[in-house]
C-alpha cells in the first residue's frame, strides 16, 4: 500500500502547489487508483513533479459531486485513455452551500461543460450501492446514516421541477482497500459522517479491522461536543494511521493529533505514505 497526495489544502514542498480540494494517487493490490481530481488541472502538474504517470492509472473514483474533487476528471480522461471512472449516479446535482444561513450565489457541484461530460460519458460507471472492483477493493456507494445523524453543513439543489430541495449528499461514497493489516478507508469530505463511512466499509468486509482512515472529515463547522464525540470514536478504533485532510478543520486535526500522537499524520500535497511508515516522503 502506497498513496501520494497530489492535491491537498496545504503543502510543505516548494515545487508542489496546494489548492482547496483533494486528489490522492494510490498503489495497492496490484492496482493504480486515482481518488478524486482536485479543483483544477493542478493535480496533473503535481503528478508530473512527483513522477506519477496518470496514464498508467487503472481506474478512478470520485468521492462526491462537488467541484473541488471533480474538476480535474475531464483532464484525467484526456491523459489516461483507458481507466473507468466510478461516480455516484446522483453526483451531478447542482448543489448550493450556505454561509451564515444564506444560500451561496454560486453552486458548488460539478462544473464540467456539456461537451466535457459527453466526451467522457463512456468512461463513467455510475454507482449507487456497494461495488467490488476486485475482491479486495470496494466502493461503498451511498453511505447509510444513523437516524440521529445531523450533518455539519447544509446543501440544496433544484430538482427537475425547479423546486429547491435539500441535498442529502447520497452521492458521497468511500473507497475501501483490504490489506493484510486491515482496511484502508478513503473518504473525500464525509458529508454523511466519517463514522458512518467507516461503518459502511466494515459492512463491505465483515470481520475486518480498520487499519487506516484517510479522509476529509468536515468537522470544521461541527459543535465542540460533536467534534469530541467523533474524535473519541475514531480513537477507539485502535487505528494504525489516521490522516485528516482537506475539510477536516484545524481544531479537529489538533484534537486527533493530541489523542493519537504519531498515529495521526498531518499530510500535505507532495507527500507519499506507505502502510508501514508514519513519516511521508516528498517523492
Amino acid at each position: 500500500m502506497k498513496f501520494s497526495f497530489l492535491i491537498e489544502n496545504k503543502t510543505e514542498t516548494s515545487d508542489i502547489v496546494a489548492e482547496h480540494g483533494l486528489s490522492i494517487y494510490i498503489e495497492a493490490r496490484g492496482k493504480k487508483i486515482l481518488f478524486d481530481a482536485g479543483a483544477s488541472g493542478l493535480f496533473a502538474e503535481n503528478a508530473r513533479e512527483m513522477k506519477v504517470d496518470l496514464a498508467d492509472v487503472d481506474f478512478a473514483v470520485v468521492s462526491h459531486g462537488h467541484h473541488d474533487h471533480t474538476s480535474g476528471i475531464p483532464l484525467f480522461c484526456d491523459i489516461n485513455s483507458k481507466a473507468p471512472v466510478y461516480i455516484h449516479r446522483n453526483a451531478f446535482r447542482k448543489s448550493y452551500g450556505y454561509e451564515n444561513g444564506k444560500m451561496d450565489e454560486e453552486q458548488c457541484g460539478i462544473e464540467w461543460t456539456d461537451a466535457e461530460k459527453a466526451r467522457i460519458e463512456d468512461r463513467l460507471i455510475y454507482t449507487d450501492g456497494p461495488v467490488y472492483v476486485t475482491e479486495d477493493i470496494g466502493i461503498t456507494g451511498t453511505v447509510a446514516v444513523d437516524e440521529d445523524f445531523v450533518p455539519t453543513e447544509k446543501f440544496s439543489y433544484y430538482d427537475e421541477s425547479g423546486v429547491l430541495v435539500d441535498d442529502d449528499m447520497s452521492h458521497e461514497q468511500c473507497l475501501v482497500i483490504r490489506e493484510q493489516e486491515g482496511l484502508y478507508v478513503f473518504s473525500g469530505c464525509s458529508h454523511r459522517g466519517v463514522l458512518n463511512g467507516i461503518r459502511a466499509c466494515k459492512d463491505m468486509f465483515p470481520g475486518e479491522r480498520i487499519a487506516a482512515v484517510i479522509a476529509g472529515m468536515h468537522l470544521y463547522s461541527a459543535t465542540d461536543d460533536d467534534r469530541k464525540r467523533v474524535v473519541d470514536e475514531i480513537a477507539s478504533e485502535g487505528l494504525d494511521m489516521v490522516i485528516p485532510v482537506h475539510c477536516t478543520g484545524i481544531d479537529a486535526i489538533c484534537d486527533l493529533k493530541a489523542k493519537l500522537g504519531k498515529n495521526c499524520i498531518v499530510a500535505t500535497a507532495g507527500k507519499t505514505y506507505t502502510g508501514e511508515s508514519t513519516d511521508g516522503s516528498d517523492r
